[in-house]
């Protein structure tokens, strides 16, 4: 009897396990969305995926941190000239290994949004706390990576990673791609956030900070302008994908530069709404519209 009563537990067990995975398949795809572990649906990001295979996410939350963080490693992707594959390498990468935050610790010395080591060469620790220095880091390693470009992205992000459990990046290529797409530019109104009503910075401070962020990121040769009618900056686009490309980082960055408004084209995001949505005046093609809070 205690052996068949065993058996009947070990049973019920398997079931239950199978149920639960089964349910976390459902959650994940359905209707293509993904919620990162422990992240608010602050910021929403859309994005079409050509050839994507049934289930694969189409619609991506991150929390404020997060959504800043794979904004700057799109940008300083493109100032290393990477492909579009680079940066999904590079977001699956810091997905695995930090769920986009700028971690203080991790597995012995590891610290940033890499997890990058000290003991292994990486830089100091203050260096690779610095998003912007471990993204770099990140990407000249990858490059030495004899033909990474056709790799897997488990691969190619292992190359340089060397992690004790090699396979898991792999699961946030989907994720990666969506970002990686909005990101750079190849959709419109993509990345919308929603920002507390008390901004982090206001007038001309957030503006600076937001002009120098904006350099860091996407390189000096940006052309940015502080117009005399407006409290923030403008960026000129060369065309509608680099339009994107700011706007979306704009928006990514809301929250921790005081951003109230973002115009491009004939639409138009605003802290209020946290969306998209089409602009009462004429549109824009030229040129990315960024106003920040007023001092007041």
């Amino acid at each position: 009897m205690t052996v068949r009563i065993r058996a009947m537990v070990a049973v019920t067990v398997t079931l239950v396990l199978v149920a639960v995975v089964g349910i976390f398949v459902v959650l994940r795809q359905w209707s293509g969305r993904l919620a990162l572990p422990g992240a608010t649906r602050t910021c929403t990001v859309r994005a079409d995926v050509p050839d994507a295979p049934a289930g694969a996410a189409r619609t991506v939350t991150l929390n404020a941190e997060q959504m800043a963080n794979a904004a700057t490693i799109a940008a300083i992707g493109t100032q290393h000239k990477m492909p579009e594959r680079g940066v999904v390498v590079a977001l699956a990468t810091a997905f695995q290994e930090s769920k986009l935050l700028n971690l203080a610790g991790g597995d012995r010395d590891s610290v940033g949004l890499f997890q990058q080591r000290p003991s292994q060469g990486w830089g100091t620790v203050a260096e690779i706390r610095d998003p912007r220095y471990a993204t770099n880091t990140f990407y000249a390693a990858l490059k030495k990576v004899r033909g990474w470009e056709r790799m897997r992205v488990t691969e190619a992000a292992q190359a340089v990673q060397r992690s004790a459990f090699p396979e898991l990046y792999e699961q946030w290529a989907d994720e990666s791609l969506v970002l990686t797409r909005a990101l750079l530019g190849d959709a419109s109104g993509a990345v919308a956030c929603t920002v507390s009503r008390e901004p982090a910075m206001r007038g001309s401070a957030a503006a600076a900070a937001l002009a120098t962020g904006l350099l860091l990121d996407w390189g000096n040769n940006l052309d940015t302008a502080t117009p005399a009618e407006l409290t923030g900056l403008t960026v000129s686009a060369a065309s509608t994908r680099a339009g994107w490309r700011y706007a979306h980082w704009l928006v990514s960055h809301a929250s921790d530069h005081g951003v109230k408004r973002v115009r491009f084209g004939d639409l138009q995001w605003t802290a209020r709404d946290g969306r998209w949505a089409k602009a009462d005046d004429a549109p824009d093609a030229r040129r990315v519209i960024a106003e920040v809070f007023s001092e007041s």
